[in-house]
Protein backbone atom coordinates (compact mmCIF):
# COMPACT_ATOMS: atom_id res chain seq x y z
CA UNK A 1 0.00 0.00 0.00
CA UNK A 2 1.36 3.44 -0.93
CA UNK A 3 0.90 4.88 2.57
CA UNK A 4 3.18 2.24 4.06
CA UNK A 5 6.09 3.61 2.00
CA UNK A 6 7.79 6.67 3.48
CA UNK A 7 9.07 7.72 0.04
CA UNK A 8 5.50 8.21 -1.17
CA UNK A 9 4.75 11.13 1.13
CA UNK A 10 5.20 13.87 -1.45
CA UNK A 11 2.67 15.84 -3.43
CA UNK A 12 4.22 14.69 -6.70
CA UNK A 13 3.86 11.01 -5.74
CA UNK A 14 0.45 11.18 -4.06
CA UNK A 15 -1.41 13.42 -6.51
CA UNK A 16 -1.69 10.86 -9.36
CA UNK A 17 -3.08 8.25 -6.94
CA UNK A 18 -5.65 10.73 -5.66
CA UNK A 19 -6.61 11.81 -9.16
CA UNK A 20 -7.10 8.17 -10.25
CA UNK A 21 -9.09 7.56 -7.04
CA UNK A 22 -6.68 4.82 -5.95
CA UNK A 23 -6.41 6.61 -2.62
CA UNK A 24 -8.97 9.01 -1.22
CA UNK A 25 -8.24 12.29 0.57
CA UNK A 26 -10.23 10.96 3.51
CA UNK A 27 -8.07 7.84 3.77
CA UNK A 28 -4.89 9.89 3.47
CA UNK A 29 -6.05 12.45 6.04
CA UNK A 30 -7.02 9.81 8.59
CA UNK A 31 -3.58 8.24 8.14
CA UNK A 32 -1.85 11.58 8.66
CA UNK A 33 -3.89 12.59 11.71
CA UNK A 34 -3.20 9.24 13.39
CA UNK A 35 0.51 9.56 12.59
CA UNK A 36 0.70 13.18 13.79
CA UNK A 37 -1.03 12.34 17.07
CA UNK A 38 1.19 9.29 17.62
CA UNK A 39 4.48 11.14 17.06
CA UNK A 40 3.48 14.47 18.61
CA UNK A 41 4.63 13.52 22.15
CA UNK A 42 8.17 12.82 20.95
CA UNK A 43 8.53 15.70 18.46
CA UNK A 44 6.19 18.43 19.75
CA UNK A 45 5.85 19.68 16.17
CA UNK A 46 2.28 20.99 16.56
CA UNK A 47 0.60 23.52 18.81
CA UNK A 48 -2.85 22.61 17.47
CA UNK A 49 -3.91 19.54 15.48
CA UNK A 50 -7.10 20.46 13.61
CA UNK A 51 -8.45 16.93 13.22
CA UNK A 52 -12.13 17.82 12.95
CA UNK A 53 -11.53 20.54 10.35
CA UNK A 54 -9.17 18.30 8.37
CA UNK A 55 -11.65 15.42 8.22
CA UNK A 56 -14.42 17.79 7.11
CA UNK A 57 -12.20 19.15 4.32
CA UNK A 58 -11.15 15.62 3.38
CA UNK A 59 -14.75 14.45 3.03
CA UNK A 60 -15.48 17.41 0.77
CA UNK A 61 -12.37 16.73 -1.35
CA UNK A 62 -13.22 13.03 -1.64
CA UNK A 63 -16.73 13.84 -2.79
CA UNK A 64 -15.52 16.40 -5.33
CA UNK A 65 -12.93 14.06 -6.86
CA UNK A 66 -15.40 11.15 -6.93
CA UNK A 67 -17.80 13.32 -8.91
CA UNK A 68 -15.09 14.22 -11.44
CA UNK A 69 -14.16 17.64 -10.10
CA UNK A 70 -10.37 17.52 -9.64
CA UNK A 71 -8.76 20.85 -8.80
CA UNK A 72 -5.13 19.89 -9.41
CA UNK A 73 -2.12 18.36 -7.64
CA UNK A 74 -2.90 19.94 -4.25
CA UNK A 75 -6.44 18.58 -4.15
CA UNK A 76 -6.78 16.33 -1.11
CA UNK A 77 -3.20 16.91 0.13
CA UNK A 78 -2.84 17.31 3.93
CA UNK A 79 -0.57 20.20 4.92
CA UNK A 80 0.26 22.15 8.07
CA UNK A 81 0.68 25.86 8.75
CA UNK A 82 3.20 27.55 10.98
CA UNK A 83 1.22 29.01 13.88
CA UNK A 84 1.53 32.53 12.48
CA UNK A 85 -1.00 32.06 9.67
CA UNK A 86 -4.61 33.05 10.24
CA UNK A 87 -6.96 30.09 9.89
CA UNK A 88 -10.55 31.10 10.42
CA UNK A 89 -11.85 30.31 13.94
CA UNK A 90 -8.70 28.32 14.83
CA UNK A 91 -6.37 29.81 17.42
CA UNK A 92 -3.26 31.51 16.07
CA UNK A 93 -0.83 31.74 18.99
CA UNK A 94 2.42 32.78 17.26
CA UNK A 95 3.98 30.47 19.84
CA UNK A 96 3.21 33.08 22.51
CA UNK A 97 1.31 33.40 25.77
CA UNK A 98 -0.05 36.76 24.65
CA UNK A 99 -2.01 35.33 21.69
CA UNK A 100 -2.85 31.93 23.20
CA UNK A 101 -6.60 32.63 22.84
CA UNK A 102 -6.54 34.61 19.58
CA UNK A 103 -8.96 33.14 17.03
CA UNK A 104 -9.00 35.14 13.78
CA UNK A 105 -12.21 35.56 11.84
CA UNK A 106 -10.54 35.21 8.45
CA UNK A 107 -7.86 33.23 6.64
CA UNK A 108 -4.47 34.50 5.56
CA UNK A 109 -4.41 35.20 1.83
CA UNK A 110 -2.11 32.24 1.15
CA UNK A 111 -4.35 29.94 3.19
CA UNK A 112 -7.32 30.92 1.03
CA UNK A 113 -5.25 30.14 -2.07
CA UNK A 114 -4.25 26.73 -0.78
CA UNK A 115 -7.82 25.91 0.19
CA UNK A 116 -9.01 26.96 -3.27
CA UNK A 117 -6.49 24.44 -4.61
CA UNK A 118 -8.06 21.76 -2.42
CA UNK A 119 -5.49 21.48 0.38
CA UNK A 120 -6.46 20.01 3.74
CA UNK A 121 -5.15 21.69 6.90
CA UNK A 122 -3.99 19.19 9.53
CA UNK A 123 -2.84 21.70 12.10
CA UNK A 124 -0.77 24.66 13.26
CA UNK A 125 2.90 23.98 13.94
CA UNK A 126 5.13 24.98 16.85
CA UNK A 127 7.73 27.71 16.43
CA UNK A 128 10.10 30.08 18.17
CA UNK A 129 8.03 32.61 20.12
CA UNK A 130 6.65 35.23 17.70
CA UNK A 131 9.07 33.77 15.09
CA UNK A 132 11.86 35.73 16.80
CA UNK A 133 14.59 33.10 16.97
CA UNK A 134 16.40 30.28 15.21
CA UNK A 135 16.00 27.20 17.44
CA UNK A 136 12.23 26.74 18.10
CA UNK A 137 12.98 26.25 21.78
CA UNK A 138 9.67 27.72 22.93
CA UNK A 139 9.25 28.76 26.60
CA UNK A 140 5.45 28.43 26.50
CA UNK A 141 4.77 25.35 24.36
CA UNK A 142 8.03 23.46 24.76
CA UNK A 143 10.88 22.87 22.28
CA UNK A 144 10.41 21.27 18.88
CA UNK A 145 12.56 18.14 18.71
CA UNK A 146 14.60 17.24 15.64
CA UNK A 147 13.31 13.99 14.05
CA UNK A 148 16.90 12.85 13.40
CA UNK A 149 17.84 13.25 17.07
CA UNK A 150 15.16 14.44 19.52
CA UNK A 151 17.87 15.80 21.84
CA UNK A 152 18.68 18.43 19.21
CA UNK A 153 16.93 21.55 17.97
CA UNK A 154 14.83 21.55 14.83
CA UNK A 155 16.06 24.99 13.82
CA UNK A 156 13.77 27.95 13.63
CA UNK A 157 11.72 29.78 13.66
CA UNK A 158 9.62 27.44 11.48
CA UNK A 159 10.92 24.43 13.40
CA UNK A 160 7.59 22.67 13.87
CA UNK A 161 6.89 22.83 10.14
CA UNK A 162 10.29 21.34 9.28
CA UNK A 163 9.99 18.58 11.88
CA UNK A 164 6.45 17.72 10.74
CA UNK A 165 7.48 17.51 7.07
CA UNK A 166 10.70 15.58 7.73
CA UNK A 167 8.95 13.06 9.97
CA UNK A 168 5.98 12.59 7.63
CA UNK A 169 3.35 14.13 9.93
CA UNK A 170 2.06 16.12 6.95
CA UNK A 171 2.90 16.19 3.26
CA UNK A 172 4.04 19.84 3.24
CA UNK A 173 3.90 23.00 5.33
CA UNK A 174 3.98 26.77 5.05
CA UNK A 175 6.63 28.69 6.95
CA UNK A 176 7.89 32.25 7.22
CA UNK A 177 11.41 33.54 6.73
CA UNK A 178 12.68 36.87 8.09
CA UNK A 179 16.35 35.98 8.55
CA UNK A 180 16.39 32.33 7.50
CA UNK A 181 13.42 30.82 9.32
CA UNK A 182 12.38 28.55 6.44
CA UNK A 183 15.86 27.53 5.31
CA UNK A 184 17.49 27.02 8.74
CA UNK A 185 15.03 24.39 10.02
CA UNK A 186 14.85 22.77 6.59
CA UNK A 187 18.62 22.28 6.67
CA UNK A 188 18.55 21.08 10.28
CA UNK A 189 15.75 18.56 9.65
CA UNK A 190 16.70 17.42 6.15
CA UNK A 191 13.86 18.77 4.03
CA UNK A 192 13.47 21.42 1.29
CA UNK A 193 12.74 25.02 2.23
CA UNK A 194 12.10 27.81 -0.29
CA UNK A 195 12.11 31.54 0.49
CA UNK A 196 10.65 33.28 -2.57
CA UNK A 197 11.50 36.76 -3.84
CA UNK A 198 10.30 39.47 -1.46
CA UNK A 199 6.74 40.46 -2.35
CA UNK A 200 6.03 37.49 -4.62
CA UNK A 201 3.82 35.82 -2.00
CA UNK A 202 1.32 37.95 -0.02
CA UNK A 203 1.78 38.45 3.72
CA UNK A 204 -1.80 39.48 4.52
CA UNK A 205 -3.17 37.55 7.49
CA UNK A 206 0.28 36.42 8.70
CA UNK A 207 1.44 37.72 12.09
CA UNK A 208 4.47 39.89 11.27
CA UNK A 209 7.98 39.93 12.65
CA UNK A 210 9.74 42.53 10.48
CA UNK A 211 7.59 43.45 7.46
CA UNK A 212 10.45 44.67 5.24
CA UNK A 213 12.20 41.30 5.68
CA UNK A 214 9.29 38.85 6.08
CA UNK A 215 8.67 36.17 3.44
CA UNK A 216 6.20 33.26 3.17
CA UNK A 217 7.22 30.01 1.49
CA UNK A 218 6.82 26.23 1.27
CA UNK A 219 8.60 23.52 3.24
CA UNK A 220 8.45 20.12 1.56
CA UNK A 221 10.13 16.74 1.12
CA UNK A 222 11.20 17.43 -2.47
CA UNK A 223 11.87 20.36 -4.78
CA UNK A 224 8.97 19.61 -7.11
CA UNK A 225 6.56 19.89 -4.19
CA UNK A 226 7.90 23.35 -3.37
CA UNK A 227 7.33 24.39 -6.99
CA UNK A 228 3.76 23.05 -6.88
CA UNK A 229 2.94 25.01 -3.72
CA UNK A 230 4.61 28.16 -5.02
CA UNK A 231 2.37 27.91 -8.11
CA UNK A 232 -0.63 28.05 -5.80
CA UNK A 233 0.42 30.86 -3.44
CA UNK A 234 2.41 33.27 -5.65
CA UNK A 235 1.02 36.42 -7.21
CA UNK A 236 1.05 35.42 -10.87
CA UNK A 237 0.91 38.96 -12.16
CA UNK A 238 4.24 39.81 -10.56
CA UNK A 239 7.83 39.30 -11.61
CA UNK A 240 9.52 37.63 -14.54
CA UNK A 241 7.87 34.81 -16.42
CA UNK A 242 4.34 35.83 -15.48
CA UNK A 243 1.52 33.32 -15.58
CA UNK A 244 0.76 29.90 -14.24
CA UNK A 245 3.13 27.03 -14.81
CA UNK A 246 6.26 29.17 -14.70
CA UNK A 247 7.78 27.39 -11.69
CA UNK A 248 7.22 23.87 -13.00
CA UNK A 249 7.74 24.38 -16.71
CA UNK A 250 11.54 24.20 -16.80
CA UNK A 251 12.13 22.08 -13.73
CA UNK A 252 13.80 19.22 -15.62
CA UNK A 253 15.89 21.27 -18.05
CA UNK A 254 19.19 20.45 -16.34
CA UNK A 255 22.12 22.66 -15.37
CA UNK A 256 24.18 22.66 -18.57
CA UNK A 257 25.70 26.15 -18.89
CA UNK A 258 24.23 27.36 -15.58
CA UNK A 259 26.60 29.85 -13.91
CA UNK A 260 27.07 29.14 -10.21
CA UNK A 261 28.70 31.79 -8.08
CA UNK A 262 31.05 30.64 -5.32
CA UNK A 263 31.65 33.45 -2.81
CA UNK A 264 35.30 34.14 -1.94
CA UNK A 265 34.28 35.72 1.37
CA UNK A 266 31.92 35.10 4.27
CA UNK A 267 29.78 32.14 3.18
CA UNK A 268 32.56 29.60 3.72
CA UNK A 269 34.11 31.29 6.77
CA UNK A 270 33.75 29.58 10.17
CA UNK A 271 31.89 26.46 9.11
CA UNK A 272 32.47 22.91 10.28
CA UNK A 273 34.85 20.95 8.05
CA UNK A 274 32.29 18.19 7.38
CA UNK A 275 29.70 20.78 6.31
CA UNK A 276 32.24 22.42 4.00
CA UNK A 277 33.11 19.07 2.42
CA UNK A 278 29.50 18.07 1.80
CA UNK A 279 28.59 21.46 0.32
CA UNK A 280 31.65 21.45 -1.95
CA UNK A 281 30.76 17.89 -3.04
CA UNK A 282 27.31 19.20 -3.98
CA UNK A 283 28.80 22.07 -5.96
CA UNK A 284 31.16 19.65 -7.72
CA UNK A 285 28.17 17.50 -8.66
CA UNK A 286 26.60 20.48 -10.42
CA UNK A 287 29.89 21.34 -12.13
CA UNK A 288 30.35 17.76 -13.34
CA UNK A 289 26.88 17.98 -14.89
CA UNK A 290 27.68 21.02 -17.00
CA UNK A 291 27.33 24.01 -14.68
CA UNK A 292 30.07 26.64 -14.76
CA UNK A 293 31.61 27.75 -11.44
CA UNK A 294 32.50 31.43 -11.06
CA UNK A 295 34.27 32.91 -8.04
CA UNK A 296 32.54 36.09 -6.87
CA UNK A 297 33.58 38.90 -4.54
CA UNK A 298 31.20 39.75 -1.71
CA UNK A 299 33.19 42.07 0.56
CA UNK A 300 31.85 43.22 3.91
CA UNK A 301 29.10 40.63 4.20
CA UNK A 302 29.91 40.01 7.87
CA UNK A 303 28.13 43.30 8.64
CA UNK A 304 24.85 41.96 7.30
CA UNK A 305 24.26 39.99 10.51
CA UNK A 306 24.15 43.13 12.65
CA UNK A 307 22.10 45.04 10.07
CA UNK A 308 19.45 42.33 9.80
CA UNK A 309 19.28 41.91 13.57
CA UNK A 310 18.80 45.63 14.25
CA UNK A 311 16.25 46.14 11.48
CA UNK A 312 14.30 43.11 12.70
CA UNK A 313 14.14 44.40 16.29
CA UNK A 314 13.16 47.91 15.21
CA UNK A 315 10.29 46.68 13.05
CA UNK A 316 9.19 44.09 15.61
CA UNK A 317 8.86 46.85 18.21
CA UNK A 318 6.09 48.45 16.17
CA UNK A 319 3.93 45.33 16.50
CA UNK A 320 4.87 44.59 20.11
CA UNK A 321 4.97 48.14 21.48
CA UNK A 322 1.72 48.00 23.48
CA UNK A 323 2.32 44.55 24.97
CA UNK A 324 5.93 45.28 25.94
CA UNK A 325 4.65 48.12 28.10
CA UNK A 326 1.51 46.45 29.45
CA UNK A 327 2.41 42.71 29.55
CA UNK A 328 6.20 42.33 29.55
CA UNK A 329 6.03 39.31 31.87
CA UNK A 330 4.07 37.35 29.27
CA UNK A 331 7.09 37.19 26.95
CA UNK A 332 9.81 34.58 27.23
CA UNK A 333 13.03 35.90 28.77
CA UNK A 334 15.13 35.89 25.59
CA UNK A 335 12.55 37.68 23.45
CA UNK A 336 11.62 40.25 26.10
CA UNK A 337 15.29 41.06 26.76
CA UNK A 338 16.15 41.55 23.08
CA UNK A 339 13.26 43.92 22.49
CA UNK A 340 13.49 45.85 25.76
CA UNK A 341 17.17 46.61 25.07
CA UNK A 342 16.14 48.39 21.84
CA UNK A 343 12.94 49.99 23.12
CA UNK A 344 14.33 53.52 22.81
CA UNK A 345 16.03 53.09 19.41
CA UNK A 346 15.87 56.47 17.60
CA UNK A 347 14.12 56.55 14.24
CA UNK A 348 17.28 57.96 12.65
CA UNK A 349 19.21 54.86 13.72
CA UNK A 350 16.68 52.60 12.00
CA UNK A 351 16.81 54.72 8.83
CA UNK A 352 20.61 54.59 8.80
CA UNK A 353 20.46 50.78 9.07
CA UNK A 354 18.09 50.69 6.10
CA UNK A 355 20.46 52.89 4.08
CA UNK A 356 23.38 50.57 4.87
CA UNK A 357 21.20 47.62 4.01
CA UNK A 358 20.85 48.88 0.46
CA UNK A 359 24.64 48.92 0.08
CA UNK A 360 24.95 45.22 0.84
CA UNK A 361 21.87 44.34 -1.16
CA UNK A 362 23.44 46.05 -4.17
CA UNK A 363 26.60 43.97 -3.75
CA UNK A 364 24.57 40.79 -3.92
CA UNK A 365 22.63 42.09 -6.90
CA UNK A 366 25.87 42.96 -8.71
CA UNK A 367 27.18 39.46 -8.02
CA UNK A 368 24.01 38.05 -9.54
CA UNK A 369 24.89 39.92 -12.72
CA UNK A 370 27.69 37.44 -13.47
CA UNK A 371 26.02 34.26 -12.23
CA UNK A 372 22.59 32.63 -12.18
CA UNK A 373 22.72 31.28 -8.62
CA UNK A 374 25.04 31.61 -5.63
CA UNK A 375 25.90 28.39 -3.77
CA UNK A 376 27.03 27.81 -0.19
CA UNK A 377 26.01 26.22 3.10
CA UNK A 378 22.61 26.96 4.61
CA UNK A 379 23.88 26.77 8.19
CA UNK A 380 27.52 26.37 9.27
CA UNK A 381 26.99 23.27 11.40
CA UNK A 382 24.42 20.50 11.93
CA UNK A 383 21.68 20.93 14.53
CA UNK A 384 23.01 21.54 18.03
CA UNK A 385 21.64 20.16 21.29
CA UNK A 386 18.56 21.86 22.75
CA UNK A 387 20.47 23.05 25.83
CA UNK A 388 23.39 24.52 23.86
CA UNK A 389 23.87 28.27 23.92
CA UNK A 390 27.19 28.38 22.05
CA UNK A 391 28.86 26.43 19.25
CA UNK A 392 32.59 26.04 18.57
CA UNK A 393 34.33 26.62 15.25
CA UNK A 394 37.90 25.59 15.91
CA UNK A 395 39.17 27.75 18.75
CA UNK A 396 36.45 30.38 18.41
CA UNK A 397 32.98 30.21 19.90
CA UNK A 398 29.74 31.83 18.74
CA UNK A 399 26.21 31.99 20.07
CA UNK A 400 23.91 29.37 18.57
CA UNK A 401 21.51 32.08 17.41
CA UNK A 402 24.18 34.05 15.53
CA UNK A 403 25.68 30.92 13.98
CA UNK A 404 22.36 29.62 12.69
CA UNK A 405 21.34 32.97 11.17
CA UNK A 406 24.70 34.07 9.79
CA UNK A 407 24.52 32.59 6.27
CA UNK A 408 20.83 33.07 5.53
CA UNK A 409 20.30 36.74 6.41
CA UNK A 410 21.95 38.26 3.28
CA UNK A 411 19.22 36.90 0.99
CA UNK A 412 16.56 38.52 3.18
CA UNK A 413 18.31 41.89 3.15
CA UNK A 414 18.37 41.79 -0.66
CA UNK A 415 14.91 40.23 -1.05
CA UNK A 416 16.37 37.48 -3.26
CA UNK A 417 14.89 33.97 -3.54
CA UNK A 418 16.83 31.21 -1.80
CA UNK A 419 16.36 27.50 -1.25
CA UNK A 420 17.87 24.89 1.06
CA UNK A 421 18.11 21.28 -0.09
CA UNK A 422 19.65 18.29 1.73
CA UNK A 423 23.22 17.55 0.65
CA UNK A 424 24.35 14.80 3.00
CA UNK A 425 24.80 13.83 6.63
CA UNK A 426 27.32 14.69 9.31
CA UNK A 427 29.27 11.99 11.20
CA UNK A 428 26.52 12.19 13.87
CA UNK A 429 23.94 11.27 11.24
CA UNK A 430 22.45 14.76 11.07
CA UNK A 431 21.32 16.48 7.84
CA UNK A 432 23.38 19.18 6.14
CA UNK A 433 21.85 21.78 3.80
CA UNK A 434 23.03 23.31 0.52
CA UNK A 435 21.78 26.88 0.06
CA UNK A 436 21.22 28.30 -3.42
CA UNK A 437 20.42 32.01 -3.84
CA UNK A 438 18.84 33.21 -7.07
CA UNK A 439 18.16 36.40 -8.95
CA UNK A 440 15.14 38.53 -8.11
CA UNK A 441 12.09 36.64 -9.44
CA UNK A 442 14.51 33.91 -10.54
CA UNK A 443 12.65 31.07 -8.80
CA UNK A 444 12.39 29.02 -11.98
CA UNK A 445 16.18 28.84 -12.38
CA UNK A 446 16.69 28.30 -8.67
CA UNK A 447 14.21 25.41 -8.60
CA UNK A 448 15.75 23.91 -11.74
CA UNK A 449 19.22 23.81 -10.17
CA UNK A 450 17.86 22.44 -6.89
CA UNK A 451 15.76 19.78 -8.66
CA UNK A 452 18.71 18.59 -10.72
CA UNK A 453 20.98 18.26 -7.70
CA UNK A 454 18.25 16.53 -5.71
CA UNK A 455 17.75 13.90 -8.40
CA UNK A 456 21.49 13.38 -8.90
CA UNK A 457 21.88 12.39 -5.24
CA UNK A 458 20.04 10.15 -2.75
CA UNK A 459 19.64 12.59 0.12
CA UNK A 460 16.00 13.51 -0.45
CA UNK A 461 15.02 9.83 -0.17
CA UNK A 462 16.26 9.52 3.40
CA UNK A 463 13.81 9.40 6.28
CA UNK A 464 14.49 9.75 10.03
CA UNK A 465 14.85 6.12 11.20
CA UNK A 466 12.71 6.31 14.33
CA UNK A 467 9.83 7.92 12.43
CA UNK A 468 10.23 5.62 9.42
CA UNK A 469 9.67 2.65 11.71
CA UNK A 470 6.30 4.14 12.67
CA UNK A 471 4.84 3.41 9.22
Amino acid sequence: MILQNDQSLTIARLAPFIRRREISPLELTRFMIERAERLQPSLNAFITITGELALSQARKATKEISSGFYRGPLHGIPISLKDLFNLRNIRNTAGSRILRNYRPGYNAAVVDRLMESGCIVLGKTNLHEFAFGATSVNPHYGPVHNPWDPARVSGGSSGGSAAAVAAGLCVASLGTDTGGSIRIPSAACGCVGLKPTYGLVPLAGVIPLAPSLDHVGPMTRCVEDSAIILEAIADHGAGAGKGRGRFLRGLRHGVQGLRIGIPKQYFFDRIRPDVRRLVMDAISCLEDSGAKLIEIDLPGMKETAELAAEITVAEALVYHWKWLRSRPGDYGDDLRTRMMERLEMPAVTYLRYQARRRTYAERLLRAMGVCDVIAGPTIPMPACFIQDTEVAFGRSRESVRNALLRLTRPANLAGLPAISVPCGFSPEGLPVGLQLIGRRCGESTLLRAAWFYEHATPWHTKFPPDTASAF
